[in-house]
């Protein structure tokens, strides 16, 4: 199986990326993103681009592969909607869009979140803005599934490169494995994303949105399959 793994320096892509590179029936992993992993494993290829939004001259590059893993993602504090809509839902879809040209029927993922609007119509800003995404994904030519996670634990000493997220979490990772384990349907870790989403990609799911629950189950499965 070949993976593209887009946002594999954010912290979600840090644990997902590990997991890809551990997975024995994983042959090839290719991280798109803005700036390098800073990984060295024989497995992985980049596409290190500051243009994130155009894809013609990297076609071919995308072409043969079996999955892709969409873990960019912005923080929406202190932005416009017009703004957070291009950096989530037009950036999503013009990585999306090329994929479905030059990949049709891959499977597709996406981390979305807890409280996603599939509506689009609610007073929640980001939540209409993700739901918007989840729509316009669906409607593609892929076997698209969006990952609803909620509160998240990172495992193996991956970071966020917000600031605003590595500072929660320095001041609240303690009670975040106490959380996993009293409220285990709004707390998964970076580890259980990268193994649901490999089990997603190889054997697919039952349904399109996977909440936090979801997420937690299909990880268990992955390690018992």
């Amino acid at each position: 199986m070949k993976i593209i793994l887009f946002g594999a320096t954010g912290m979600v892509g840090q644990g997902v990326l590990r997991e890809c590179l551990l997975d024995a029936e994983i042959e090839s992993v290719l991280a798109v993103g803005r700036t390098a992993t800073g990984v060295a494993h024989e497995k992985l290829r980049e596409i290190v681009r500051a243009d994130l939004f155009h894809y013609a001259d990297v076609e071919d590059q995308l072409r043969g592969y079996d999955a892709c893993f969409f873990c960019l993602g912005v923080s929406s504090a202190g932005m416009t909607e017009v703004n957070y809509r291009h950096l989530t839902y037009d950036l999503t879809l013009a990585a999306a869009e090329t994929l479905a040209k030059v990949n049709p029927g891959m499977t597709f993922i996406y981390i979305s979140g807890m409280g996603t609007d599939s509506t689009e119509h609610g007073r929640v800003m980001w939540a209409r803005v993700k739901g918007a995404t989840e729509n316009a994904l669906l409607r593609l030519p892929l076997a698209a599934y969006m990952f609803r996670p909620g509160a998240i634990q990172p495992m193996h000493g991956e970071k966020s490169k917000t600031r605003m997220y590595r500072v929660m979490y320095a001041a609240m990772g303690f009670a975040i494995p106490v959380l996993l384990r009293l409220f285990p349907n709004s707390v998964t870790t970076t580890e259980r994303i990268g193994r649901a989403m490999i089990e997603v990609a190889k054997h697919g799911a039952a349904k399109k949105l996977l909440e936090t629950r979801d997420i937690n189950e299909l990880a268990r499965g992955a390690r018992t399959s």
